[in-house]
């Protein structure tokens, strides 16, 4: 499942240092909000909410601080409206980079991710340009407590396309289809805890780069990550 951004990565990468897991629960109450304004304010009746929240659970975002981003949508008309918009790029020999935001202000947005990917060697595309090398995949990881054969065949039997341990977690591949099923399923298996539950986008076909090269597309994706409107960044650089 490398090769695509994932919040775990975030974490790996820049450990949990206050100010970055700040930035990182900002990102997920904006989702949140956006979530709750676009249906109903009850997670189990609104789709879109339930992935929000639970990607905020995974990364053990407190409670409180998730209902307080389901209230502000749901009980003042105050405050931004946010929209979803898409940038597609490559960064250095040719590495693919899908970036998706919320923004309240397009041109703002537009202009930080522009030079942003100028800054560390990279170049803006149109619309479609990179788009096509990535298929939508739920990605559910579980601890690796939970009886491996029971949790593989939940899984499959719920319709996951792959079953894979992992040191000392599992992790679950899902279609975009499925995902829900079986996360259900995994819950109703006796699953407390997810490490990761999010549908992303996954390469592919990846490109493998020597360090040097690595480093310089690594350098772009943290400093793109790091904008307040940019929401996920996936990527088919192939890491070793």
């Amino acid at each position: 499942m490398s090769g695509h951004s994932k919040w775990a990565t975030i974490h790996r990468k820049k450990g949990l240092l206050d100010q970055q897991r700040g930035k990182i629960f900002q990102k997920l109450a904006k989702e949140i909000m956006v979530a709750a304004k676009g249906g109903s304010p009850d997670p189990n009746q609104n789709a879109a909410l339930r992935l929000a929240v639970d990607k905020a659970k995974a990364q053990n975002m407190p409670k409180d601080n998730i209902q307080k981003a389901i209230e502000k949508a749901t009980g003042s008309s105050d405050g931004a409206n946010y929209e979803n918009v898409r940038y597609e790029g490559y960064g250095h020999g040719g590495v693919a980079i899908m970036v998706d935001c919320l923004t309240d202000n397009r041109n703002r947005t537009a202009s930080q991710v522009r030079s942003t990917f100028t800054k560390y060697g990279g170049n803006l595309g149109t619309d479609g340009s990179v788009s096509y090398i990535f298929e939508r995949r739920g990605s559910i990881v579980i601890p690796g407590e939970y009886d491996e054969d029971e949790m593989m065949m939940t899984s499959l039997d719920a319709g996951a396309i792959d079953f894979e341990k992992q040191e000392n977690n599992y992790l679950i591949t899902t279609d975009q289809n499925s995902f829900t099923s079986v996360r259900d399923a995994l819950e109703n298996a006796g699953v407390k805890e997810f490490l990761e539950c999010e549908l992303t986008y996954v390469p592919n076909m990846e490109i493998l780069q020597d360090e040097e090269g690595q480093e310089k597309v690594m350098k772009l994706i943290d400093a793109l990550e790091d904008l307040d409107d940019v929401q996920d960044v996936y990527y088919n650089l192939k890491e070793e």
